[in-house]
């Protein structure tokens, strides 16, 4: 009998326990968050991470309906730091340019040179975990991926932190005025010095919408998850460039890793041992990514946007326009200001690599002089299916490709579906 009745009150205190946690979980955090640890082995069951967290109890919900989140989708060099200052510069948009980048160099360490599926998994797993905590302005959870970790939610190593005006002005940084709005993102960083999470948190709640930058997800489906979450109002705009101007872009950028197309380039003699899968690769995402888009899906249903850059470039004020009337945020005028100031300049004017001060029209077409014909036809074969179906013209003769007045670039309305 004494047994019984122990075993009653420690039910009684066990229910409530549950209870208390539940309500603080309800009340204190929107998302549940589960951080993959960093040291877990990538011959573990690669979905076990996700499984964890779909098997955790979330008694959470988001509140902030009024929030739009944004997942600007695309790949390197092909003109996502453009497109991520139209959201940058909005006075109501929170923006992050590529925080994903922790997770891929701090969980998976060259993840960049791995094909194991397994990688890709794991990879995936934990940036959709840290974008379901970032969109809820929870940026204390980059801590899990920020090496040396933060010391009292404060961090220096936070990638490209001055590329984010959010991050580089009043709360998070008391040191800039007026007269700074126009800094070079290095010295931004200067002046703000260390970031304090806890302030670039509030800033984060403080505006109304969440504009994120990614060239670390391959194609839309990899966000299903988070595209059909009734946590999120998340919509994707995918960012698709001509493959021939991405490979032009990135031999200029990355001289090292591109070296061989270099050599291809000056000598005319296409080396034997070329990686072509850093072409090819590009290529095979955009036609995966585009065909699941095109053949619009319930769950990307009012979701999805496809941009090409060379539309954007060609008429950047009317695209822009296109794109927040999708997202249902109205433009403000630091945006069309921006527009005017950037789309029109010489580039010579920015210090950066990855600045955005150009002629954006002459930026489109300047790979049709940079690769030597041979390498356009080789792209040209290779890519062949993607080409055609984002409306890329072939260059049929070295004339064509150099002849301005013959538009590679087929009209075309990649129109979102609601």
């Amino acid at each position: 009998m004494q047994c019984s009745w122990k075993a009653v009150l420690l039910l009684a205190l066990a229910s409530i326990a549950i209870q208390y946690t539940a309500i603080r979980t309800f009340t204190a955090k929107s998302f549940h968050s589960c951080p993959i640890p960093v040291n877990c082995s990538l011959s573990q069951d690669a979905d076990a991470p996700e499984r964890l967290c779909d098997e955790s109890p979330t008694f959470a919900y988001n509140l902030s309906t009024r929030k739009t989140h944004v997942l600007i989708l695309a790949t390197t060099r092909s003109g996502s730091s453009f497109v991520g200052q139209l959201f940058n510069q909005h006075f109501d948009v929170f923006y992050l340019f590529e925080p994903l980048y922790h997770v891929q160099y701090t969980l998976i360490p060259k993840l960049t040179q791995s094909k194991s599926t397994t990688d890709r998994r794991v990879m995936l797993g934990a940036s959709r975990d840290l974008l379901r905590s970032l969109y809820d302005c929870d940026l204390y959870f980059l801590e899990n991926y920020i090496k040396p970790q933060p010391v009292n939610h404060t961090t220096d190593r936070l990638f490209r932190r001055g590329a984010s005006k959010a991050l580089c002005s009043p709360p998070v940084c008391e040191a800039l005025g007026a007269v700074d709005l126009h800094l070079e993102e290095g010295d931004c960083v200067k002046k703000c010095g260390t970031l304090n999470l806890t302030l670039a948190t509030e800033s984060c709640r403080e505006h109304g919408h969440v504009a994120i930058k990614t060239v670390r997800v391959p194609e839309v489906s990899d966000l299903r998850a988070l595209v059909e979450d009734p946590r999120l109002n998340l919509k994707v705009i995918q960012l698709v460039r001509d493959p021939r101007g991405i490979l032009a872009s990135r031999s200029e950028t990355f001289r090292d890793t591109y070296r061989l197309w270099r050599i291809w380039d000056g000598t005319g003699r296409k080396p034997y041992n070329l990686d072509v899968t850093q072409l090819t690769t590009v290529c095979e995402d955009f036609w995966n990514s585009v065909s699941t888009g095109l053949n619009r899906p319930p769950w990307l249903k009012g979701k999805y946007m496809l941009v090409r850059y060379e539309d954007l470039a060609r008429n950047p004020m009317k695209k822009t326009e296109e794109i927040y009337d999708f997202l249902g945020i109205p433009m403000d005028s630091n945006v069309e200001r921006w527009i005017q100031n950037n789309t029109r300049g010489d580039r010579s004017s920015s210090k950066h690599k990855y600045g955005t001060v150009r002629n954006s029209a002459a930026t489109a077409e300047k790979w049709r002089f940079r690769l030597s014909y041979e390498i356009v036809a080789f792209t040209q074969r290779a890519c062949q299916q993607v080409l055609a179906q984002l409306g890329y013209r072939a260059a049929r003769s070295e004339e064509e490709l150099k002849n301005l007045s013959i538009s590679l670039v087929e009209e075309r309305d990649f129109l979102p579906f609601s």
